[in-house]
């Protein structure tokens, strides 16, 4: 089994590309509530979804949607529509306006000759608001290539790091929150040091002895407090922050300062530096928490899985002895 800490086994763009392009389809299954491609509203929702459960196509085959207008929960007789279909992000190659007497039609998308996803995006106007969502199709995921070249010196930088890394002590604070505890589990802040100062967190761990699996929740954008996956599964989760600075003070303003003053627009701070870039840090971090992870008694030290927003996702290409990943 390959040492967790080597930093030498650091996976290719190409390679990485793939598997992550595999692990977004995992979030699309029917088994996550998040599958629906809908948008939540009390007056109107709109549902729009490719036909296969699955969301994925060959290229060359006819790609459907399936459309539905609520309203109040009840289908909406007569919606009027509008629809845009084209490659993501690019413009719309098919868009038309319907009457749906039913509330409901499917669509023909066509078919893509290229591995790519292909959206479908739904408007309505109702009372004077407008009201819109779209869903999307993968159409070969996993031949999709990356556009961009690495550097000559990517891995080389990124090795080095990791190795710098290497040398930083773990050095973890973990103070214990009776108030979040439960019956089955316990719950700590923890403080674990860094590149850079330091990583925090909330640690979860069941309260019976033995040994147990572990899954780092990683943030979406932001900057916030955290409560913690309290959810007395048979599980060690640790919930982290990516900013550097406590995230338990759920009664300060400290969070709305920083997000208005020092941290605003912290994802552009020095991206002309790769050496001073914010996310230097943060993708670090991630890394040294999976080091904490693996540093507790209570871990079974081989299922360990990381789930979460996507501004960490190109870290998880830093730790290929991750054995469960999930974006959202």
């Amino acid at each position: 089994m390959r040492d967790h800490r080597d930093s030498s086994y650091i996976v290719l763009k190409s390679e990485f590309m793939k598997y992550f392009l595999m692990i977004v389809l995992l979030t699309l299954t029917p088994d996550h509530e998040l599958l629906a491609q809908s948008q939540r509203g009390d007056l109107i929702r709109i549902m729009v979804s490719p036909s296969r459960a699955n969301m994925v196509y060959r290229t060359g085959e006819e790609i459907i949607f399936e459309i539905a207008i609520y309203k109040f929960g009840h289908l909406l007789d007569n919606a009027s529509i509008e629809y845009r279909i084209g490659p993501e992000k690019m413009d719309a190659s098919k868009k038309e306006k319907l009457i749906l007497k039913e509330g409901k039609i499917t669509v023909s998308a066509g078919s893509m000759r290229e591995p790519g996803f292909l959206t479908c995006q739904v408007s309505i106007e109702e009372n004077g608001e407008t009201y819109m969502n779209s869903g999307t199709a993968a159409i070969d995921p996993e031949k999709i290539k990356p556009t961009a070249e690495l550097p000559d010196d990517f891995q080389q930088f990124w090795k080095n790091n990791l190795d710098a890394l290497a040398q930083v002590p773990v050095d973890a604070e973990m103070t214990f929150m009776p108030e979040k505890c439960t019956s089955l589990t316990n719950v700590y802040h923890v403080k674990v040091r860094n590149i850079q100062g330091f990583i925090y967190g909330i640690l979860t761990m069941p309260k019976t002895s033995g040994k147990y699996p572990a899954i780092l929740h990683v943030p979406g954008a932001g900057v916030r407090s955290y409560q913690g996956d309290v959810s007395d599964r048979a599980v060690i989760t640790l919930t982290i922050g990516i900013h550097g600075i406590p995230v338990n003070l759920y009664d300060s303003d400290l969070y709305d300062d920083l997000r208005s003053g020092l941290l605003d627009g912290y994802w552009v701070s020095n991206l002309d530096n790769r050496d001073k870039y914010y996310y230097r840090r943060v993708y670090l971090g991630c890394v040294r928490a999976v080091d904490f992870l693996y540093s507790l008694p209570e871990f079974d030290g081989e299922n360990i899985g990381v789930m979460g927003g996507s501004q960490e996702a190109p870290s998880l290409s830093l730790r290929p002895d991750l054995t469960h990943v999930l974006i959202i």
